[in-house]
């Protein structure tokens, strides 16, 4: 393959996580003509898993469908910690020679598209020297998610001030923090918290984990075993790709069955929940939400180490109101103290579309939120520009595969009919509510900044992997979709 330029690239591919990463295989596999570059804001790959550093991250999804479908899972943990899932994308990133291609420590400012010429040109920060980078590119795919990798979100709580011992939240975990035989109290409910406190429950002189709300959360074996047998016997290829798609079908029968029964489903997980917990345990009060099973994600705990943790008296759950942060702990709107040495924020984070870059096409700057979002990955009246954005209710990087498929096969269409550049036109009339359809307080705080979706494909912001599947991987052109060559210049009088 042509190393790209310094200057100007076919593709420019936004971020080097998961989504980038996999961007960039296809591409190198399905287009191995075409020049790209990896722009990388932080100084390492990886995205989520070199970024977060708690103790205990993991992944919340299975490897069996949270990985690529081109590179099988071999490791035995399906549920994997963050350092298995970091050596599976190094082990991408080497095996297909993006290494050269990647550009760290490099923040896309601004983006500018010129329909004379078919291109975006990018503002670059260099983030280790504040050096402006200019890039001239054909497609920008966008493949940095939708946090915000710079700031996690963080209530302002009444007298935090006051506390004497440490804040932290976990995006921005101290890497000398010690918080063996300390009391550590993590606020929170949600993936992170149920990962923090059977991680820090040796060690800490005991943990707990105070909420607002409580959430569903359910355990799941951290090894698959039919899905080592699978491997075992059929080999890592024929066994993973036959997990996958067992896994596909459990996550989307369980999403189904939450849905459509809910109370049911809500009986089930209680039920789940009481036989793991000790005798007498308030499962109603900790552990019974007020909204339907998969309202919001629900929470895996791998080999049920979080109801250990309670059972073995290391680790308990408070659900309240937080009244006042005091000098020696928190104290409740009930009246209770629970006193800290150390306070873990596990509060939840921030959206940021995009990456935060400004846009315009043609100098008219390019509003979020007047936008809808076609096949889930291209922004109304934004010519050559994709976005990658993974379901909330099942494996990211489910999604993320068939639009990397998509793209691929859109890029060949434009190149066997002579076109430059493509865009997507919603019709103004369509009625349209924002692109994440979900109860999470990451997305409700967001939904004025967020793009719009319709009422029906292609224009829907699908969470199906079957529904996707039948949509991205069919014909790659519709009438909302259109083509255009670069306009050529007036010949000079």
């Amino acid at each position: 393959m042509t190393a790209p330029t310094p200057d100007a690239v076919d593709v420019l591919i936004i971020g080097a996580g998961i989504s980038g990463i996999g961007a960039a295989r296809y591409l190198r596999t399905e287009h191995p003509t075409k020049t790209f570059a990896i722009l990388e804001a932080r100084a390492a790959a990886g995205g989520t898993w070199d970024l977060f550093r708690y103790p205990g991250i993991r992944s919340d999804s299975d490897l069996h469908t949270f990985g690529y479908e081109f590179k099988p899972w071999t490791d035995k943990q399906a549920i994997a910690d963050a350092p298995r899932i970091l050596d599976y994308l190094n082990e991408t990133i080497e095996e297909n020679g993006l290494a050269d291609h990647i550009r760290y420590q490099h923040r896309v400012v601004s983006a500018a598209w010129s329909s004379d010429e078919a291109r975006w040109t990018v503002d670059i920060e260099r983030t280790d020297t504040g050096e402006p980078v200019r890039i001239s590119a054909r497609w920008i795919f966008c493949g940095s998610g939708y946090y915000d990798y710079d700031e996690g979100y963080s209530p302002d709580f009444p007298g935090q001030d006051r506390f004497r011992g440490t804040i932290v939240h976990p995006q921005h975990w101290p890497d000398d923090l010690d918080y063996k035989d300390k009391r550590v109290v993590v606020i929170g409910s949600g993936a992170t918290a149920v990962t923090l406190l059977p991680a820090m429950a040796d060690d800490a002189a005991h943990i707990t984990m105070l909420q607002r709300t409580p959430t569903y959360i359910i355990p799941l074996p951290r090894e698959d075993a039919i899905a080592n047998t699978l491997k075992k016997v059929l080999g890592n290829e024929r066994g993973y790709a036959l997990t996958r798609q067992k896994n596909i079908l459990q996550q989307r029968v369980l999403y189904e069955l939450c849905q459509r029964f809910p109370g049911p489903a809500r009986r089930v997980i209680r039920k789940i929940n009481e036989s793991q917990l000790p005798e007498g345990f308030p499962v109603d009060t900790h552990f019974n939400p007020p909204y339907n099973p998969w309202d919001q994600r629900l929470c895996v705990v791998p080999d049920a180490d979080l109801y250990r943790a309670i059972r073995g008296g290391k680790a308990s759950v408070v659900t309240d109101r937080i009244e006042t942060f005091t000098e020696t702990g928190i104290r409740l709107e009930s009246g209770t103290e629970l006193e800290a040495d150390i306070i873990v924020t596990a509060t939840g984070l921030n959206i940021k579309i995009i990456g935060g870059i400004d846009l315009t096409v043609d100098g008219r700057p390019v509003s979020l939120p007047d936008t809808v979002v076609y096949r889930g990955m291209m922004l109304s009246g934004v010519p050559n520009f994709a976005l990658a954005i993974g379901y909330t209710n099942a494996s990211w990087t489910l999604k993320i595969g068939l639009i990397c498929e998509y793209f691929c096969k859109l890029l060949r269409h434009l190149d066997a009919h002579g076109y430059d550049a493509v865009w997507a036109e919603a019709d103004p009339a369509m009625p349209t509510r924002p692109l994440l359809d979900f109860g999470a307080g990451y997305v409700q705080r967001a939904l004025d900044r967020l793009p719009k979706q319709g009422p029906k494909a292609p224009w829907l912001m699908s969470m199906s992997y079957y529904t996707d599947r039948r949509l991205l991987r069919g014909d790659v052109a519709d009438e909302n979709l259109h083509f255009a060559r670069a306009r050529q210049p007036e010949p000079a009088d």
